[in-house]
């Protein structure tokens, strides 16, 4: 089958394309922009090819997919915090019917949320009104509503996992004593790809979920015991929604506007209607504890396939990011090094690409953790979201608060766009370059001022700037050096 998968680049659907191709389907790839589109070892493959596509400005359809048999939904604007996500979700969700309906799909498959509460969240209730416009499309839909998604990188997940890591006892907010069904992210993928061309599903919606029905402070608890990790919570019925999601917020490495959207929809129970859909199609359910074990594997051995932190929206909204490539060279101001490469470059290169994280950024890191509390404060994504890969790095990743415009390992070059907040904009750039037989680690920080406020801040922090950029070229070209190569 040919096969329109939207949201490749998501957190479903990067898992969704390799399970797809090994049933031996040809899958049309469709991303708002291909340069963040990152598939090791699947972008060279004879049966994928990639589109650009942007619902909420209304897509032209392409004579290379009016033929194809069937397509995914999988896109959600949660935690956008610009304008209205119910409104962009409905507009996406209109334009893409009005797409469909000019090829020859005779299915279309969303993934939505669990609804069955009759008070719903502001998320919840988006979703359900993106099924509602879809399913008045000629081409017959099916609907799988899935609760918390227990997986490697998925947003719940890492917001349990910050939690129970971080803090041995826990004064939590009464929701925690909600009910929820949470499924697997293998399951999820199973269903996802277990309806393609049943037609006895199309029509029909269907709630999926795993074996378990708990309270997120079973869930928080069940972490614990995972990680041989002793947690204590105590409740408590005074927490305001705003002082839920802020609680959220500080914690963990999740944007405001996220933690408000899940703070509100984990005050609503979501627990799956009873359906035969697992039997139909032949999925065993995957219990909370097993599902929870698996992801920690996938994270110990360095295999995270996909991270909801990846996507724009963990910042922001603005799809302009990628123009931001060219780095400008007037009205800016910047801090450039140039290092001799007396040892061997490989391991510069392999310094490089290991930057930030666990690893950190190789000198005065207690000053970049300083920098991001104070991004946090003041609203900004913090220095909490990591990276997804110890070793690889993509363009469109996070890195702490910067986002990787360019990871050109062949040729040498990283480039990075800081998504702090700041009273201007900021790259910074590492090149490994030869000149007269002699190779170089060329450093570049710029800063693109935003009026005067932009250029006090440059120059107020400029010593710190001399001490940290030069500290960190160093640290690079000098890293692991004495060791054997």
């Amino acid at each position: 089958m040919k096969i329109l998968l939207t949201g490749a680049n998501g957190y479903i659907g990067k898992r969704l394309l390799p399970s797809l191709l090994a049933q031996g389907h040809e899958i049309v790839c469709c991303v708002r922009d291909r340069n963040r589109f990152r598939a090791e070892g699947i972008l060279s493959h004879p049966s994928v090819s990639v589109i650009e596509a942007d619902f909420l400005r209304g897509v032209e359809i392409y004579d290379s997919i009016k033929d194809i048999d069937a397509a995914y939904y999988l896109i959600h604007s949660m935690s956008t915090n610009k304008g209205s996500f119910t409104e962009m979700e409905a507009l996406s969700a209109r334009n893409f019917v009005s797409f469909i309906e000019g090829t020859g799909a005779k299915q279309i498959v969303y993934l939505s949320g669990i609804v069955n509460e009759e008070r719903l969240s502001q998320h919840l209730a988006s979703r359900k009104n993106v099924e509602d416009i879809l399913s008045k499309s000629s081409v017959p839909l099916t609907t799988l509503r899935a609760g918390i998604i227990v997986g490697s990188g998925s947003a719940s997940f890492e917001i349990i996992r910050d939690l129970v890591e971080k803090l041995p006892v826990m004064v939590a907010p009464k929701w925690l004593n909600t009910r929820t069904q949470p499924i697997s992210v293998r399951n999820v993928i199973e269903f996802l790809t277990g309806v393609l061309n049943k037609p006895e599903t199309y029509g029909h919606s269907y709630d999926i979920g795993g074996p378990d029905i708990l309270t997120y402070k079973d869930m928080l608890l069940g972490f614990g015991r995972e990680r041989g990790l002793k947690r204590y919570i105590l409740t408590v019925p005074v927490m305001t929604p705003k002082l839920s999601s802020y609680w959220l917020y500080f914690i963990t490495s999740t944007s405001f506007s996220l933690a408000s959207n899940l703070v509100n929809s984990m005050k609503i129970e979501v627990v799956a209607r009873k359906n035969n859909l697992a039997k139909l199609l032949g999925i065993t359910l995957t219990p909370y504890s097993e599902a929870v074990a698996e992801a920690l594997r996938v994270i110990e051995q360095d295999e995270v396939p996909s991270s909801w932190k990846d996507s724009l929206v963990s910042s922001y909204n603005d799809n302009s990011l990628f123009s931001n490539v060219n780095v400008p060279e007037n009205g800016v101001l910047t801090d450039e090094r140039v290092r001799e490469i007396k040892g061997s470059s490989r391991i510069v290169l392999s310094n490089i690409w290991s930057i930030g994280g666990d690893r950190g950024w190789y000198f005065g890191n207690f000053l970049w953790r300083i920098r991001g509390l104070i991004d946090k404060m003041a609203g900004g994504v913090g220095l909490r979201r990591g990276r997804t890969n110890r070793l690889a790095i993509n363009a469109g990743d996070t890195l702490d608060f910067w986002r990787v415009l360019v990871a050109d390992k062949p040729g040498r070059r990283l480039l990075l766009f800081a998504e702090m907040k700041l009273p201007g904009e900021a790259w910074l750039e590492f090149r490994i370059t030869s000149i007269d037989g002699k190779e170089f680690l060329f450093q570049k920080a710029t800063f693109r001022p935003k009026g005067l406020s932009g250029r006090a801040y440059w120059y107020i922090l400029l010593p710190v700037h001399l001490i940290m950029f030069g500290g960190m070229a160093g640290k690079i070209i000098n890293f692991g050096q004495n060791l054997k190569q």
